[in-house]
C-alpha cells in the first residue's frame, strides 16, 4: 500500500504514452495556490484521488492521471486509457470536465485542447459522410453549399415554411435548415413540416435539376428522437439536424446509430455552446466541442464566421483545419459558417475559410429587398463569385439580385 495524494499527480518530466489521452487547461489558480498545486488537483479529482491522502494498493495508482508542463498559467493532464469507457462520450466528459470546474483551488479554468490517442478514438465511429456530403449528396464541385433558416425562425406555419424552402431552393440554395427552437410546436407540428418541406423539396428538384435536401430538427427526449430518425429516412430525407449540447453527447450517439440504419447524415447546431466557451478563461473551449462531435458522429457543425458575421469570435479557422485533419481514421466533418452572414461578406469569408464549407445564411437571404427568391439567388450568386475570383461588384453587374443585396449590406459586418 502506497500513500496518494496531491504532490503525486504532478510529474514535471512526465512524457505521456501515446495511448494517453492528453488535455491542455487554462488554469487561474486562486489565491492560496500556485499553477503546479492547481494542475495536481485538476488531475486528481478527475481521475482516482480526492482531498484526502489515500493509501492505495498500486493497480490503482497506475490509473492516476499526471499533471505536467504547468507554467504561465497553462497545464497538461495527462490520463491513461484504462480510466475510460469504451465509446462513451459522457463518462469522458464527467472526467475530463467535471467536477474540476467548480474546484475552490482553481478561480477559472478552461479546457483548451484535447490529443486523442487511437485507444480512445477506435471506441466512436465518427461521421459516416462528412465533407464528402458536398459531392455525394449535391456534386457541389469546387463550390461551397449553402444553407438557409427560414425567418422568423419561429411562427410560421407548415404551409408558410415550406414555401419559403421552396423559393429557397428554386432561387439556388442547397439546403433549408430548421432554426435551434423548431420541433414539433403545435403551429408547424414535426410531421407536416417534414411532408410539406420534402414535397416542396421535390418540386424545386424538378424545376431546378439540382438536388435539395432538408435538416429538419429531430431534437428532442432520445426515444423520440429515434422515432423522428425513423421517420426521416421513410419520407426521403438525407438528413436529420441535432441540437447537440442541449441534447446531449449520449443522445448524439444514439441518433448517430440508428442514422447508420438509414444513411442519413447528421447536420449538428451548437444552441448553448457560448454557454461553455465564450468566456475566454473558463469552461470548455468551442474546439473541444468541435472534437466531442466529430468523435460522436456529426456530418457538418456550426464553428462561427471567423470573425464576420453578428456572433462572438472563435477560432474559426484553427477548429476547420483539426475538423478536416486525420483522427486515426475517422471521416472529416463540414465546418458550417453562420450567423449573421449576407452576400457581401462572402469572398471575405471564402478567402478566410475556404470552400469546403457550408454557407448558411438566414437574415441575409430572406432580409432582402426581393424577397427569399431573390436573396437566394444574391447567395448563390456571391458563392459562385467568390470560387470564380470575380469582384463582388463586377460580378453584380450582371446579376441584379446580387447588385440589390449589395445595395442593402455593403459589405458591413451586422451585430
Amino acid at each position: 500500500m502506497t500513500g496518494l495524494s496531491y504532490e503525486d499527480f504532478y510529474d514535471p518530466a512526465y512524457e505521456p504514452a501515446a495511448s494517453e489521452l492528453v488535455c491542455e487547461f487554462a488554469i487561474e489558480p486562486a489565491p492560496e495556490f500556485d499553477v503546479v498545486a492547481a494542475a495536481s488537483r485538476v488531475a486528481s479529482e478527475s481521475s482516482n484521488g480526492t482531498w484526502a491522502t489515500l493509501q492505495v494498493s498500486g493497480d490503482v495508482a497506475d490509473l492516476s492521471a499526471t499533471a505536467f508542463d504547468a507554467e504561465d498559467g497553462r497545464a497538461r493532464v495527462a490520463y491513461p486509457p484504462a480510466l475510460f469507457e469504451a465509446g462513451n462520450m459522457a463518462q469522458i466528459l464527467s472526467c475530463i470536465a467535471g467536477n474540476i470546474m467548480g474546484m475552490k483551488a482553481v478561480e477559472r479554468i478552461r479546457l483548451l485542447d484535447c490529443d486523442w490517442p487511437a485507444s480512445v478514438v477506435d471506441g466512436f465511429p465518427g461521421p459516416q459522410f462528412g465533407t464528402a456530403v458536398r459531392e455525394e449528396i449535391f456534386g457541389a464541385g469546387d463550390r461551397p453549399i449553402t444553407a438557409t433558416v427560414p425567418k422568423p425562425k419561429v411562427g410560421l406555419s407548415t404551409a408558410q415554411h415550406a414555401e419559403v424552402g421552396y423559393q429557397a431552393w428554386t432561387g439556388g440554395i442547397d439546403l433549408l435548415k430548421d432554426d435551434e427552437n423548431l420541433t414539433d410546436q403545435a403551429f408547424n407540428p414535426f410531421a407536416d413540416r417534414l411532408a410539406e418541406s420534402l414535397a416542396a423539396r421535390d418540386r424545386a428538384e424538378e424545376e431546378t435539376g439540382e438536388r435539395k435536401s432538408y435538416l429538419v430538427n429531430v431534437t428532442a427526449d432520445a426515444d423520440t428522437m429515434l422515432e423522428r430518425v425513423d421517420a426521416v429516412a421513410e419520407a426521403g430525407g438525407e438528413y436529420v439536424m441535432v441540437d447537440v449540447v442541449t441534447a446531449g453527447w449520449a443522445s448524439v450517439q444514439s441518433v448517430r446509430r440508428r442514422c447508420e440504419r438509414h444513411g442519413l447524415a447528421i447536420h449538428a447546431h451548437r444552441a448553448m455552446h457560448a454557454a461553455f466557451d465564450r468566456i475566454d478563461d473558463h469552461g470548455v473551449s468551442m474546439r473541444v466541442l468541435a472534437q466531442v462531435a466529430r468523435l460522436c458522429g456529426v456530418d457538418h457543425i456550426h464553428t462561427g464566421t471567423a470573425d464576420l458575421g453578428k456572433l462572438a469570435n472563435e477560432d474559426t479557422v484553427g477548429i476547420n483545419e483539426w475538423l478536416y485533419a486525420d483522427c486515426h481514421g475517422l471521416n472529416d466533418v463540414l465546418p458550417v459558417a453562420s450567423g449573421g452572414l449576407h452576400p457581401g461578406l462572402v469572398p471575405t469569408l471564402v478567402d478566410r475559410v475556404g470552400t469546403n464549407v457550408c454557407v448558411q445564411a438566414g437574415g441575409g437571404v430572406h432580409g432582402h429587398p426581393d424577397g427569399t427568391h431573390a436573396g437566394a439567388k444574391a447567395l448563390r450568386q456571391a458563392v459562385d463569385a467568390a470560387v470564380d475570383d470575380v469582384p463582388l461588384d463586377e460580378y453584380a453587374d450582371s446579376h441584379p439580385e446580387l447588385a440589390a443585396a449589395l445595395d442593402t449590406w455593403g459589405s458591413e459586418t451586422p451585430r
